[in-house]
Formats: C-alpha cells, sequence, structure tokens
C-alpha cells in the first residue's frame, strides 16, 4: 500500500494524490456544472475542499444573478471563505470544471488557494495555461500548483451539449 505524503499540518498534498481522489472531488464540480445546465446557465462547477472536508460548491450563476462575476469560482472562493472565516484560503484546493478565466484566476491568486485543480482547457479565455499563466506568474505574490485534465473529456462534454443545445433554440 502507498501512503501518500502529508504536508505540515498532517494533511495529505493534493499533487500527489491518485487520479481516483481528484476525480471524487471534480465529479462533485460536474455535478454542479449539470445543475448550472438545468438553470439554463453556462454549466461550469466548482468545489473547494479544506483538508478532506467540502467547504464550498458552486456553479456559474450570471443569468440568474444578472451579475457578470458570478462565475462558479467567484462563488465557491466567497463561500469558502465564509465557512473557514478567513479570506486566505490556505490550504484549501479549488476544483472546477472549465480552467480558469483572468477574473477567477486573479481571485484565486489574492485568496492564497495553492491548488487548482482542472477539467477543461479554455482555449478562449483560458487564464492558467490556455492562453494566460497567471497562476504560476512569479512576478505576482502567489504562484498555484495546477493539476490540469481531470476528467476532461466529461467535463468538455457538459459544455459542448450545453452550447450545441443552445445553438438548436438559437441563442448564446
Amino acid at each position: 500500500m502507498i501512503i501518500p505524503s502529508t504536508d505540515d499540518d498532517g494533511r495529505n498534498d493534493p499533487l500527489e494524490e491518485g487520479p481516483e481522489f481528484h476525480a471524487h472531488y471534480m465529479h462533485m464540480a460536474l455535478a454542479e456544472a449539470r445543475q448550472a445546465a438545468e438553470e439554463e446557465e453556462v454549466p461550469i462547477g466548482a468545489v473547494i475542499v479544506h483538508g478532506e472536508r467540502v467547504v464550498a460548491r458552486a456553479h456559474n450563476q450570471r443569468e440568474q444573478l444578472r451579475d457578470p462575476t458570478a462565475h462558479a469560482e467567484m462563488i465557491a472562493i466567497t463561500q469558502a471563505a465564509q465557512s473557514l472565516n478567513s479570506w486566505r484560503l490556505e490550504g484549501c484546493v479549488l476544483y472546477v470544471t472549465l480552467e480558469p478565466c483572468p477574473m477567477c484566476a486573479g481571485a484565486i491568486v489574492q485568496a492564497r488557494i495553492p491548488t487548482v485543480v482542472y477539467g477543461a482547457s479554455d482555449p478562449k479565455a483560458g487564464a492558467v495555461e490556455s492562453l494566460y499563466r497567471l497562476l504560476s506568474d512569479p512576478r505576482l505574490n502567489h504562484r498555484c500548483q495546477v493539476v490540469p485534465g481531470v476528467l476532461r473529456d466529461a467535463c468538455a462534454e457538459v459544455l459542448s451539449r450545453f452550447f450545441q443545445q443552445q445553438r438548436q433554440l438559437g441563442k448564446k
């Protein structure tokens, strides 16, 4: 049996966890994305885990709230900060179904989230690896470890299906 390494406070290091560990939480984020699709929102879901406890779950709500900042990551970061009673989300892992945009990547840096795990890449707005590398930019005061491509196909499929349906309806 392989025992994962732990960080200084005895918790497992998320970067050394196996794919099943990350897939478990990404499935939760996918459930949030599916909920968004049911609400006719772009289906992106996010989950924030502290230790092994889920402290936030969210999905896009831009249409519902009429708020351009109501991305899944932004809502989850706010929830996690309230749950942990701190704006510093040290020791947290953010799971999100789509590579974060520049706004969300900026919020991730500001919240000091150490690890981001995402599913599908975003070639049009991705600010983690696709267009920009905000989470690893040495000029910023905080950098994140990134685990890309967890359940990539499932995450991409939710988005593709949603936009295909929207086009058939003459929307988006």
